[in-house]
């Protein structure tokens, strides 16, 4: 076959492919016109209201409940589907909603803890089981994911986020667009994602859920946008606006991000989504006299259904007459609303079928204790204690108050969860230790902030008698999540006192913590042999945590943010701008300082004088039980042009005694740009499973044009100049390699 006939051949394939795109598009506009054209402006208001809880049946008899929120109960359910399409003069389905964060009956680790898997395939394998368990309880719609660039570990939602990098962040949540979606969203076993909040709300002043923000125009563009625009790519059905005000501008009344960004830029034709009552909250932020007000300036910015207030259910038709909104406003709306429940299959299909044999399904449980495992990060190993040989222990103490808590290792977002169906550590150790030795449990505290020093005491004499303490604390479901904010991120309660006695026990200790934000525990880890970290599991961590403590399983997760040693290090991360005095690491630190010091004498370079230049942990860090060898990494060429491809290579050799997944990471810096550039920016990551003495080349292949950043002018640009860039294994560091851009 000759190249001419194939490229004939492929012309004519996607012609044939573009052809049928448009006639169904031409059959979807045709449908949703011809409907839009026989509704009522009372029918076309009801399908821009969201409801929750309640019997709204007769809301739904009169075609005014575009989706109901948070109806669980099927019969209710189906009667409301019922009413709304057997009963409504047009019969127009409800759309069916629910926070299905992380999981609907089987729980995986929260996503902060999925972000520290790296793995963007075992992601969408975890969000299309949810939409299996979800959609067979008739939900189609979920507020998922949250793409919130996350700098500030004081902020309760930063469980809910993939961490502080953009370029992750947007891998992982098109990844999970494509999980809760399908390979087509018609499918009754696929969910409509929702990709929030747009935008900015992960910068709230202090860390304060619902706070303002101040984020200038680039930062806006070259971060926090970058994975709402990665979403939207990857086919995300709607989008939700963030609470928080930006510069004064509440983002739910936002024009510039709803309009001229989210629909003439990028060209999204789903539609968006009011956070709750955020509509109604525009008057308490005082950007609005009343709910009128808010209502009309929402939907001048381009908020399409409102959630729960009612303020266009309630003003929406007076406004209208007043001349304020104008009718093709709400017809764009309604038109956006209805494109979403066509392509669902909705009109064709709008009932579902209760199905609860695939809750807690096997592969469920296997992908949610597969997630489980790789989100463990391995902080600390003295001595390789880790892992257990559970052939030579005769006795294991398993202590601390997470130790046993199956709720509160679901973590956040874990609405419809069954504590029962929960394994947990203490569980899974005796399942694993079987009668090879002794397991002794003591809780020590009720939960983690139980500040009772009784329980402490009444341990120590008994985990005297093992060979090993794996000590379980951290912090519970509550204290982490929307509006649960903190200022003090140290372990609570009495979990500090009951780490520093047991390592007066003189036996080893393993700490495993189980939090939903990272925790400041330089302390703690001075005072344990090695550590884990794992970010709320869910329902399979206790077999996941098991695995890893005795070597069936090899700890291979990054951490998705940077650990502060201090919360007064906060906001932190590792991609931030180089100041025009950084550290020189010769500074003199706070208790070397000499009495009667010179003001100038201790370096006038940034830095505090009292945590120094470093955070705990970086951004990307995580240790395994063997340990890999980086080669220098080597180009294919030194110059590049705007169009050329990268391509960065390093041999990978795995030089211990387990066979083992490394994450090897990619970063760039733009050493001169027309903008301030950051120090390191991820570009690229790659796991790489070796065994013992097995060696790698790792290839990436960055285009040049993934170099580009929104400039001064509003122009996504790439720029002529220097750049350096690094293999290694997490973002502190390696040695830098040089290359050029040119024209």
């Amino acid at each position: 076959m000759s190249n001419q006939f194939k490229a004939i051949l492929l012309l004519n394939v996607l012609f044939f492919i573009c052809g049928c795109h448009t006639k169904t598009r031409n059959k979807e506009d045709a449908f949703i016109n011809n409907l839009l054209s026989r509704m009522t402006i009372d029918e076309k208001i009801g399908q821009m209201n969201q409801v929750s809880w309640g019997d709204w049946n007769d809301l739904a008899r009169k075609g005014q409940i575009g989706s109901a929120l948070n109806l669980t109960d099927p019969v209710a359910l189906k009667e409301m589907q019922r009413c709304a399409v057997e009963e409504s003069r047009l019969g127009i389905p409800v759309l069916v909603s629910r926070d299905v964060v992380h999981g609907y009956k089987t729980m995986q680790p929260i996503p902060l803890g999925q972000a520290a898997t790296f793995n963007p395939e075992l992601i969408e394998k975890g969000a299309r089981m949810a939409a299996i368990e979800a959609t067979s309880a008739g939900i189609r719609w979920t507020f998922a994911p949250m793409v919130d660039i996350s700098r500030d570990a004081r902020w309760g939602r930063i469980a809910e986020s993939f961490g502080e990098d953009p370029y992750l962040s947007a891998i992982l949540g098109s990844a999970m667009v494509k999980g809760f979606q399908g390979d087509s969203l018609n499918d009754p076993t696929s969910m409509a994602a929702c990709v929030k909040h747009f935008a900015g709300y992960g910068a709230a002043e202090g860390g304060r859920d619902y706070n303002s923000t101040l984020i200038p125009q680039n930062e806006l563009m070259n971060v926090y946008l970058v994975p709402f625009d990665a979403a939207r790519k990857a086919g995300v059905a709607t989008v939700m606006c963030a609470f928080s005000d930006n510069d004064g501008i509440p983002c739910t009344a936002n024009k510039f991000l709803l309009q001229d960004i989210l629909r003439d830029e990028w060209k999204f034709d789903g539609f968006v989504v009011s956070d709750w009552a955020s509509i109604a909250e525009m008057v308490i932020h005082g950007f609005a006299s009343d709910s009128k007000e808010a209502a009309m300036k929402a939907l001048h910015a381009g908020v399409n259904m409102e959630m729960v207030s009612g303020t266009y259910l309630s003003n929406l038709k007076a406004l209208l007459e007043e001349g304020k909104v104008s009718i093709s406003q709400i017809d764009d709306a309604v038109r956006n609303i209805l494109r979403v429940k066509y392509r669902l299959g909705l009109f064709e299909n709008p009932y579902f079928v209760t199905n609860k044999d695939v809750f807690y399904a096997q592969n469920h449980l296997d992908i949610a204790r597969k997630l489980a495992e790789q989100s463990a990060i391995l902080l600390k190993n003295t001595g390789q204690i880790l892992p257990l040989d559970s052939n030579t222990i005769q006795s294991i103490a398993v202590v601390g108050p997470m130790a046993d808590a199956p709720y509160e290792q679901m973590g956040t977002w874990s609405f419809d969860g069954e504590k029962e169906q929960t394994i947990t550590p203490l569980t899974a150790i005796r399942d694993y230790i079987g009668n090879k030795a002794n397991v002794i449990y003591e809780p020590c505290l009720a939960y983690s902030r139980d500040k009772d020093p009784k329980g402490i005491i009444q341990a120590v004499s008994k985990v005297k008698q093992a060979d090993v303490i794996v000590a379980f604390v951290g912090e519970e479901a509550i204290l982490s999540g929307e509006a649960h904010s903190m200022a003090d991120l140290n372990l609570k309660g009495a979990q500090t006192d009951l780490i520093e006695e047991l390592k007066l026990t003189g036996k080893p200790v393993v700490m495993i913590v189980m939090a939903g934000r990272p925790l400041v525990i330089e302390k703690e880890l001075n005072d344990v042999n090695a550590a884990i970290y794992m970010f709320h599991p869910g329902t399979m961590g206790g077999p996941a945590i098991a695995d890893l403590l005795f070597g069936k399983a090899v700890p291979s997760g990054k951490t998705p943010v940077t650990f502060p040693k201090m919360v007064g290090q906060i906001p932190i991360y590792y991609n931030h701008k180089m100041t025009g005095r950084p550290a020189t690491r010769k500074e003199i630190l706070l208790d070397s300082i000499p009495i009667e010091a010179g003001q100038t004498s201790l370096g006038c370079t940034s830095f505090y004088l009292d945590a120094g230049f470093d955070p705990l942990f970086p951004f990307g860090f995580g240790l395994s039980y063997t340990t890999f060898e980086y080669g220098t990494p080597e180009l294919n060429m030194p110059v590049f042009g705007k169009q050329d491809i990268l391509k960065a290579s390093c041999t990978l050799r795995n030089t211990g005694d387990y066979e083992a997944t490394e994450t090897v990471q990619l970063y760039i810096r733009d050493l001169v740009g027309s903008l301030s550039r950051p120090v390191k920016e991820l570009k690229g990551f790659q796991r790489i499973f070796l065994k013992p003495g097995q060696e790698k080349t790792v290839v990436f292949e960055l285009p040049i044009d993934n170099l580009a950043f929104w400039n001064a002018e509003g122009k996504n640009v790439v720029e002529n100049g220097d750049f350096q860039l690094w293999i290694s294994t997490d973002s502190s560091i390696g040695n830098p390699i040089h290359f050029k851009v040119e024209d």
